[in-house]
């Protein structure tokens, strides 16, 4: 029974790695779309944009690994529910990636527009989601409810810089009638960055039923 187990651990520590590697991915198409908005860098958006496809395998390839595990090893209790959790994670690590390559993608559109980019909240923003994208993993990995907890209370600082967000670039758009096909970019860009958080709220709601088996709504 003991090599079972032992292989059982190891097959859960790769796919916590690969969760690991996934997000850290993810975290960084964020940053670089970002980036490229501030800088108008169109080169670094178009690279954001072809990066998405090696995110969308390696999910996959995670996806696969998981079925395997669950055919193979059948796991049950918290093992289950860490591979079930996983499953989760990843979906939602793919749907932030989707996110940054729109960004990358409005990026080359605007090339050669003026933008009214309010101060530095938008890169505020991403940093901030990106933060609480690295303690949601952790959490995963180390089994911390508190951590996962704490996720959702970040996601109300994320909330309240969309909403200086939005006013900022309405009020531009108001003041300036020229720049309203931009500012529906920005706004669009400010969506996107919310929607990253809230999808890694949804990771931490995961964390906590992987670890009590209890899902709970951590904002709503």
């Amino acid at each position: 029974m003991a090599p079972l187990r032992g292989l059982l651990d190891s097959e859960l520590d790769q796919v916590r790695d690969r969760v690991v590697q996934m997000a850290s991915m993810a975290e960084q198409a964020v940053l670089d779309a970002i980036e490229a908005l501030v800088e108008q860098d169109t080169e670094l958006a178009e690279q954001v944009v072809e990066n998405d496809e090696a995110i969308n395998e390696l999910r996959f390839s995670i996806e696969e690994s998981c079925f395997g595990l669950l055919a193979t090893q059948q796991p049950t209790a918290v093992d289950l529910r860490i591979v079930v959790t996983a499953l989760n994670i990843i979906t939602d690590l793919e749907r932030i990636g989707d996110y940054a390559k729109g960004i990358g993608q409005i990026v080359v559109r605007l090339e050669g527009e003026e933008l009214i980019l309010p101060s530095q909240v938008t890169p505020r923003m991403a940093h901030a989601v990106c933060n609480m994208m690295h303690d949601a993993v952790a959490s995963f990995v180390e089994g911390d409810v508190e951590a996962a907890q704490r996720v959702a209370e970040m996601d109300d600082d994320v909330d309240q810089m969309y909403r200086e967000l939005f006013e900022s670039v309405v009020q531009a758009m108001v003041d300036r009638a020229q720049s309203v096909r931009a500012g529906m970019h920005l706004l669009f860009v400010a969506h996107n960055l919310e929607r990253v958080g809230d999808r890694v709220t949804n990771i931490g709601e995961r964390v906590i039923f992987m670890q009590t088996g209890v899902m709970e709504e951590l904002n709503w």
